[in-house]
């Protein structure tokens, strides 16, 4: 179960990272540029330090990744990205729970973290648009 939810992870965090890449493409104010690109740095912090996990515990690392469509309206991304965003942290909160190694559970903390500052600053994206 938590391999799999660890899979999912790393999926959603690689997905996430391209889609704000995109995102953030679509201001120029740097105020907001500066959120997204606080996220895309940490989606992509999170990939990494998840993958290294998973390939702690399997051998191997998760392949085939895809990416999402990419962001062509931003106050439309930033509503999608707070309800993502708050369900990733809700997975997180869940896996730590069933930690395999004590390993996991510093990348997990800081993911958890992450993401429920993710969605407080797309929030805030979201009402001042």
């Amino acid at each position: 179960m938590f391999i799999e939810k660890l899979q999912l992870a790393i999926q959603n965090e690689y997905a996430d990272y391209h889609f704000y890449k995109d995102m953030y493409k679509l201001t120029n104010d740097p105020y907001w540029q500066g959120f997204i690109q606080h996220a895309y740095e940490d989606e992509k912090s999170h990939y990494e330090m998840f993958q290294q996990l998973y390939y702690m515990l399997t051998g191997t690392y998760v392949q085939s990744l895809k990416k999402k469509p990419p962001c062509l309206d931003l106050k439309t991304c930033a509503k999608n990205a707070i309800k993502e965003e708050l369900e990733g942290a809700e997975m997180y909160k869940e896996m730590l729970l069933q930690i395999p190694v004590q390993q996991a559970y510093a990348p997990l903390f800081v993911a958890m973290h992450d993401e429920t500052e993710h969605a407080i600053r797309f929030s805030t994206m979201f009402n001042a648009l």
